[in-house]
């Protein structure tokens, strides 16, 4: 696996929002996510009114790894909690966090606040 994309660049992606270009390369690289931020991609299309096959189709088309939420990540995302506070990171940042630790790869993310973290093994990179 090349990179960990979080869910800001998932939503990047699907709304061709800034930054899509960089992610689309991600995922041809065979870039993957964790199950928690897909979770929060999957419900941000809901508010805005798609159908649960819609929400489905994006995962499928775009090939992206879904990496399980496992007792070591949560292990981690929840040491983290003491490192992210001040920035007001929440759960599903901390999974991305520790799940890009775990798997030994860069993250990318359009939350510029995370460049500010200095987490040992965690490579934060921002696309806009």
């Amino acid at each position: 696996m090349d990179i960990l994309l979080d869910a800001s660049a998932m939503l990047a992606l699907v709304f061709k929002e800034p930054g899509a270009d960089l992610v689309v390369e991600a995922l041809r690289s065979g870039a993957s996510m964790s199950s928690v931020n897909a979770a929060e991609v999957a419900a941000r299309l809901h508010e805005e009114g798609w159908e649960e096959s819609e929400v489905a189709l994006v995962f499928d088309e775009l090939g992206v790894r879904v990496l399980p939420f496992a007792v070591d990540v949560a292990l981690l995302s929840g040491r983290y909690r003491v490192a992210t506070r001040s920035l007001g990171l929440g759960l599903g940042d901390r999974a991305c966090l520790a799940t890009a630790r775990i798997q030994g790869c860069p993250l990318l993310t359009a939350d510029h606040a995370w460049a500010e973290l200095d987490l040992e093994g965690v490579e934060v990179r921002c696309f806009r």
